[in-house]
């Protein structure tokens, strides 16, 4: 598939993609006019390469992460790396699930204010 129907299909902006294939996370092919074409893998690996993002790896960790994710090969090192990130990305969980009980209390007591007609206090 061309560029832009990986980038339609995927929902990442071409510049993503070309910056993805310079720095090694993604392949293509050129035809004799210098087109990129890409296999039918590619939209597989862009998203996992934007579900890596989300999770705050960089793109040196992504390229680091690649053959453990593709061919289930991981140094020592990289196992380390990888747990300590998940307990990272875990603790972030952690402090968004209180930050949404708290707005959940602050959307409570402001609707209990609102229906009774009073003023929305803080305490």
């Amino acid at each position: 598939m061309r560029i832009g129907d990986l980038a339609a299909e995927t929902g990442v902006s071409v510049r993503s993609l070309r910056y993805y294939e310079e720095k090694g996370l993604l392949t293509s092919e050129r035809t004799a006019s210098g087109q990129r074409r890409y296999d039918a893998e590619a939209a597989d690996r862009v998203e996992l390469i934007q579900q890596l993002y989300g999770a705050g790896l960089s793109t040196g960790g992504i390229l680091e992460l690649l053959p453990c994710v593709v061919n289930g090969e991981a140094s020592p090192e990289l196992l380390v790396r990888l747990r300590e990130h998940r307990g990272s990305v875990e603790r972030q969980i952690n402090d968004l699930r209180g930050t949404l009980d708290r707005l959940d209390s602050v959307i409570a007591r402001a609707t209990r204010a609102h229906d009774s007609g009073m003023p929305c206090r803080e305490g």
